[in-house]
């Protein structure tokens, strides 16, 4: 091999990128500042908003408000 044709080094979690994926697996795993929300606490706030909304309307609908 010739010397000008050295090897690179790879970084730690470096691959070759996805064909199909255009990096988008590679920027979803950065991380970035702000607010942390997991998976789990979207669906208990989205299942607290639906109970909400249909109490608000079973209480209009027997004329509670």
């Amino acid at each position: 091999m010739p010397k000008t044709a050295k090897k690179r080094r790879k970084k730690k979690g470096e691959g070759p990128m996805p064909s199909g994926g255009a990096g988008l697996i590679r920027f979803f795993e950065d991380e970035t500042p702000g607010i942390k929300v997991g998976p789990t606490l979207v669906m208990i706030i989205a299942a607290i908003l639906i109970v909400a909304v249909v109490a608000a309307h079973i209480s209009r609908q027997l004329g509670l408000i």
